[in-house]
């Protein structure tokens, strides 16, 4: 069967078993063509080809809900469910996203994009269809680097109590973006080790099957003790005692034992867990190889520019060599927040928590109440999991800890669920704490220098990367620095790299008096004392939410203290942004140089 003949999973329940591999590999290389394309979560997908061509062949979506933790595998289940013409352009505008999005298909029925949700997912879904009089089978598919978040444990001790027919399928590959870590890891490594229970009920099948007349009785015997001989073989006492039936672990790209095992427990009236061991990057040399830069692949456009993250691993590398107190922490993102350098060099002094942003923060102030100076280096849209933690843990009492916040600002291809637009307004409500934005990474380098002698709560957020690196006067707390000065009456306060480009794209066009807000709060409220007078005019520009962004701040405190000066807020607006193109999302929030030209001329 052709790729392009698959309308719906309808089409493949029509094939015999022996047929679906070849399905599997169709699939597999339209996912590796497709992301080399447009980029991708290469390894993660790749992996998870058998195990979900085989949901779909057993079970019966969308009246069965599937819930994808992440949705960073959920490309094999776009392609059987009708949308394999999207793939041309796989996370761009007009093409599909890249994670399950119910506005695209009714065969997903959530949205997701962090991680260590589905459980809880599913568990709403069993239990709405349980107050709705409807039968379906809800199915979790989990990796074992989600089962790192606490949110996991949260819902898996409700499920187990509830002991609502809630499948969870867990994809245990041993990573998550970096390799594993934690004491679960370490217990599904336990568990991998029960390939040899398997290989023992085999093997004890095989021979009490030669034995005439009483071999089917004694395998019947045997299938009925199957959970006592399980628990001889296996330390696996964790998910049983928390009342959830545990099958495996099964080799998840052995198509036709996985459609065995889901088979028999589609009808499943209590929770079950069903451990399948898969290859992350299954099928290409490349993935398997190295499935950590495998993970997210940029594809034929690759990002232009200089890496922030570069900036940050190698300050954190020089610092620690001159202090032992410097501790970097991660939450299973050491490759893309550039600390692969420092975990190698400084393994006692690294912490990756796994995919835990809470822990992380509350971690974090803890070592800075003991003396230690930690530096928490984590994606915007990561970081939003973290934020009573910062609020309670950090800032009330006051400890510094370093929060350097990447990918700030639109983020493309990732879409809706990963936007780095709300954290100058969520970070900035929270008294004590110190937010900067550097416009470029010779900026960045200066304030992480600055911050080590900095004794409060501090975040430094930034974008994936920028273009130029500029001279800049020395960091002074609080204060901004003029870039520009024309005769003007127009002040145009860039907060953060892209909207100083923007903003001096402009100034080639009209007079302006330029402004680098470096300190996005506190406010420089001296310089804004000085230039709020009747016939100037303000306006700030921030690749954020205008709700609770810089703008608001700037406007908020001007109405304070009487407000002289016209204000006009460049930012995103209060709505969730599904843009798969950064340049496409600022444009279409005002924020370019087109529109900030078109507004000063305006003003003449």
């Amino acid at each position: 069967m052709e790729l392009e003949n698959i309308k719906s999973p309808q089409d493949i329940k029509r094939l015999d078993i022996k047929d679906l591999e070849g399905v599997c590999d169709l699939i597999r290389a339209k996912i590796i063509s497709a992301v080399e394309e447009s980029g991708g979560h290469l390894s993660s997908n790749l992996g998870a080809v058998e195990l979900i061509t085989a949901l779909h062949y057993v079970f019966n979506c969308p009246t069965d809900k599937f819930v994808f933790d992440v949705g960073h595998q959920a490309y094999t289940h776009k392609i059987l469910t009708g949308r394999l013409d999207g793939f041309d352009k796989l996370r761009k505008n007009g093409g599909i996203s890249g994670f399950p999005k119910p506005e695209e298909s009714e065969y997903d029925c959530f949205a997701t994009g962090h991680s260590s949700t589905s459980l809880s997912v599913a568990l709403g879904l069993s239990t709405a269809a349980k107050l709705k009089g409807e039968h379906y089978s809800t199915v979790a598919v989990i990796g074992d680097g989600a089962l790192t978040g606490g949110m996991a444990y949260e819902a898996l001790n409700e499920i187990g109590s509830e002991q609502l027919p809630v499948i969870i399928v867990l994809n245990d590959n041993e990573m998550s973006i970096s390799k594993n870590v934690g004491a679960m890891s370490k217990h599904l490594t336990r568990l991998r080790v029960s390939k040899r229970y398997a290989k023992m009920k085999s093997e004890i099948k095989r021979a009490v099957s030669t034995i005439p007349l009483l071999g089917d009785g004694i395998i019947y015997l045997l299938d009925k003790s199957k959970k006592i001989l399980k628990r001889i073989v296996l330390s696996n006492k964790m998910f049983e005692a928390m009342g959830i039936s545990y099958y495996g672990p099964f080799d998840g790209h052995n198509i036709r034992e996985l459609v065995e095992v889901f088979s028999q427990v589609k009808n499943t009236k209590t929770p079950v867990i069903v451990h399948v061991l898969t290859d992350k990057g299954h099928g290409h040399f490349g993935a398997i190889n190295d499935p950590a830069h495998s993970h997210g692949v940029s594809g034929a456009e690759k990002s232009s520019g200089k890496l922030f993250s570069d900036i940050l691993g190698k300050f954190l590398v020089e610092a620690a060599e001159k202090d032992d107190k410097i501790v970097a922490i991660t939450a299973a993102m050491a490759i893309g927040t550039g600390l692969e350098e420092f975990a190698e060099k400084y393994p006692t002094r690294f912490k990756d928590v796994g995919i835990a942003e809470e822990h992380a923060v509350t971690l974090g102030a803890a070592l800075a109440s003991a003396g230690i100076k930690p530096y928490f280096a984590v994606y915007s849209t990561f970081l939003q999991r973290g934020f009573d933690q910062i609020l309670h843990d950090v800032c009330i009492g006051g400890y510094p800890v370093k929060l350097c916040v990447d990918r700030a600002g639109a983020v493309g291809a990732d879409g809706v669920t990963h936007q780095g637009v709300f954290d100058i307004s969520y970070l900035s409500l929270i008294p004590g704490m110190t937010v900067m934005s550097p416009s470029d990474g010779a900026e960045f380098r200066q304030m992480l220098d600055y911050s080590l002698t900095f004794d409060k709560p501090l975040a430094i957020r930034y974008p994936k990367s920028y273009s130029i690196d500029r001279d800049h006067a020395p960091i002074e707390y609080g204060k901004w620095e003029t870039i520009r000065s024309d005769k003007s009456n127009v002040y145009v306060l860039a907060a953060g790299s892209r909207a100083l480009e923007v903003a001096e794209k402009s100034a080639e066009s009209v007079k302006m008096n330029l402004v680098n807000c470096r300190f996005i709060k506190p406010l420089d409220t001296g310089f804004l004392d000085s230039i709020n007078k009747k016939g100037n005019v303000i306006i700030t520009v921030e690749d954020n939410v205008g709700r609770g962004g810089f703008g608001e701040s700037v406007l908020s405190y001007l109405n304070g203290t009487s407000l002289n000066a016209t204000v006009k807020i460049l930012a995103h607006p209060d709505k969730f942004i599904d843009d798969r193109d950064v340049n496409s999302t600022l444009a279409g929030s005002g924020i370019s140089a087109e529109n900030l030209t078109d507004i000063v001329k305006n003003l003449e």
